[in-house]
């Protein structure tokens, strides 16, 4: 990698949705391409989830006409970046959505079709909340701390206290006590029981075929 170059795993961890245009703005033409292309490995991972390493890439390498080595690092770098992108799923189909949306209305657009270049364009709006005013940032310095304070009076609950409820307790733990039947430990000891003699009395009773 070149000096001030950014490594592709750490642009990817950041601008990995972003439109091609802000990564242009951003970046040097080598990393917006790969950044791209790592999107689109993305893409077919997530439509071949039972596909091999070896499909991969020899999907990719076809497609984009670079080497195997190159494909298996674009490989590792998803496979570093799949935990994160697992958990930001909503943020990728909210920009699926919005690919599609986009597609939809220039489609509409070289129809002259007015109608649904509308309806495309309120639900764009309405994704990317554009309907909305900003929202306010919180006033996290005029909140005041509650003054709560510690208290054994059930009375702020609106419960009416028992007088001397500490004596009251120590007599009933006093009286239960008192009442509790005392359990004696005992011993295990082996059943004395004649397995024999069981089998026997067994063989003795008479079964459905001795019937029959």
């Amino acid at each position: 990698m070149k000096p001030g170059i950014p490594a592709t795993i750490d642009v990817c961890r950041v601008d990995l949705w972003t439109s091609k245009a802000e990564l242009e703005e951003r970046y040097d033409p080598v990393t917006v391409a790969r950044v791209m292309r790592v999107r689109d490995e993305y893409q077919w991972m997530l439509a071949n989830p039972d596909a091999r390493d070896r499909q991969f890439v020899e999907e990719f390498a076809g497609r984009y006409g670079v080497t195997d080595q190159a494909i298996y690092a674009d490989l590792s770098i998803i496979k570093q970046l799949m935990p994160a992108l697992s958990a930001a799923t909503k943020d990728f189909h909210r920009w699926k959505t919005n690919q599609m949306l986009l597609e939809t209305y220039q489609m509409a657009r070289k129809r002259k079709d007015t109608k649904t270049m509308e309806r495309a364009a309120t639900s764009y709006g309405k994704l990317n909340r554009v309907d909305l005013e900003d929202e306010q940032a919180m006033p996290f310095d005029l909140i005041v701390v509650q003054p709560f304070t510690p208290t054994q009076d059930p009375s702020v609950l609106g419960i009416k206290p028992i007088p001397n409820i500490d004596e009251k307790i120590s007599q009933m733990i006093a009286k239960y006590r008192a009442e509790t039947i005392d359990i004696d430990d005992v011993e295990y000891e082996e059943a004395d029981i004649d397995e024999d003699l069981w089998k026997e009395e067994d063989d003795e009773q008479p079964t459905e075929r001795n019937i029959l």
